[in-house]
């Protein structure tokens, strides 16, 4: 049962904000303004593989399908408009939010000391001959360097000097200088970084406000879990330390889930009016990414939408449920099904390998035609022709 005592979201409405908060309420047209896109995001989440398009690309595409590959590496490295560091993964972050990333390279330098992964990594004199080398050449990639894996080999076991370049890197002394083919070139952090945002000194207090508060601007309601996982750059005890000092300024709300049951959340005091604004989402139907921040937090995902998603790529292929590298679908406000696709580039096709509806969706000839011209717009946007389906057009 819900109380009357607090403010109440029921479900529909908190989809619809956590849509509009996410730009995924509005169809994806008009002008492109890519940087505005990831401000609003916070950050994009980068990642290597690519079944159509990486899913950095395959994120900003859903939001504004103007966008084009080149356009983040130009905000990157051309216009130095975004800097790259870790949030739960390896992100692109506006640069103006970099003074507020400092308590971060101190993070995750204690983090990787205390992980004996690092402990063949060079010592504080071969950092500092690696730090040479960048100096005297400019940006380098791993490929520049020779050192070899000592023992036994795995997955996810890097050379001494892979290992020593993302020390630097993740400790704030090097920065991603650009990126070709999707291979990191490290540079010295004041070569990259402009000095008006190198030069900021913030308390830790302040930048845990920011950070907290930043999260919940884009969440638009969260539990204390929730904020600390939009950015993964405090830990629980310090926002929940922060929603206790700053209880007078928060709203705790009433949150429906996709279920019908009630919970608590907090808020921003603008919640009312933020609500009141949010559009209707449009009823396009749209291919998401796995990796979509939308997607992300699998516990807020199926609290809201009721959707149970996971993604398989570690999984084996035998004790997969739905396949490698699965799309979900949503229109308007609903998930209502999943795609596998994969770009065949030697073909120039965009092949279709499963379908799925979700429970009570049906598949109508009008979902049917909205899924066909979505198909054909990603396809156009990494250059294939054609769509070629290997399973059935009618959902199983």
């Amino acid at each position: 049962m819900a109380s009357s005592n607090l403010f109440r979201i029921e479900n529909r409405d908190a989809r619809r904000l956590w849509l509009a908060a996410q730009g995924l309420s509005s169809a994806p047209t008009g002008p492109l303004d890519t940087l505005s896109i990831i401000r609003q995001l916070g950050f994009v989440q980068l990642d290597t593989i690519r079944v159509v398009s990486r899913a950095h690309h395959h994120i900003l595409w859903n939001r504004n399908q103007h966008y084009r590959e080149p356009i983040l590496n130009e905000l990157l490295a051309g216009q130095r408009q975004l800097f790259e560091h870790f949030t739960h993964d390896a992100s692109v972050l506006p640069m103006e939010f970099y003074p507020m990333w400092q308590r971060q390279f101190t993070r995750m330098k204690r983090r990787i000391d205390r992980n004996g992964y690092y402990a063949s990594m060079p010592d504080e004199d071969g950092r500092a001959a690696i730090r040479q080398r960048i100096a005297q050449e400019g940006p380098l990639s791993t490929h520049a360097f020779d050192t070899r894996v000592e023992g036994q080999k795995g997955m996810w076991v890097r050379p001494p000097h892979k290992l020593a370049l993302d020390y630097m890197w993740y400790c704030g002394e090097l920065a991603t200088s650009h990126r070709e083919n999707f291979k990191k070139f490290y540079d010295l952090s004041h070569q990259v970084i402009p000095p008006q945002f190198r030069g900021a000194n913030h308390t830790d207090e302040t930048q845990i406000n920011w950070l907290c508060e930043a999260a919940l601007q884009r969440l638009g309601f969260g539990t204390s879990g929730e904020i600390q996982r939009f950015w993964d750059a405090t830990d629980a005890a310090e926002v929940r330390h922060w929603a206790t000092q700053n209880s007078s300024e928060l709203l705790q709300v009433e949150l429906q889930a996709a279920d019908g049951s009630w919970s608590t959340a907090l808020a921003l005091p603008d919640i009312e009016n933020r609500l009141a604004a949010a559009p209707a989402p449009t009823s396009r139907l749209r291919i998401l990414n796995p990796f979509d921040p939308v997607i992300r937090d699998r516990a807020r995902l199926k609290r809201l939408f009721g959707f149970d998603y996971r993604i398989e790529i570690f999984v084996p292929a035998a004790s997969r449920k739905w396949g490698y590298y699965v799309f979900p679908l949503l229109e308007g406000d609903r998930f209502v099904g999943r795609i596998e696709a994969r770009a065949d580039r030697a073909k120039g096709q965009l092949t279709v390998l499963n379908l799925w509806s979700e429970p009570k969706t049906r598949w109508t000839a009008a979902r049917a035609a909205k899924l066909d011209a979505e198909l054909s717009r990603f396809a156009r946007f990494v250059a294939l022709d054609e769509i070629n389906w290997q399973c059935a057009r009618q959902p199983g």
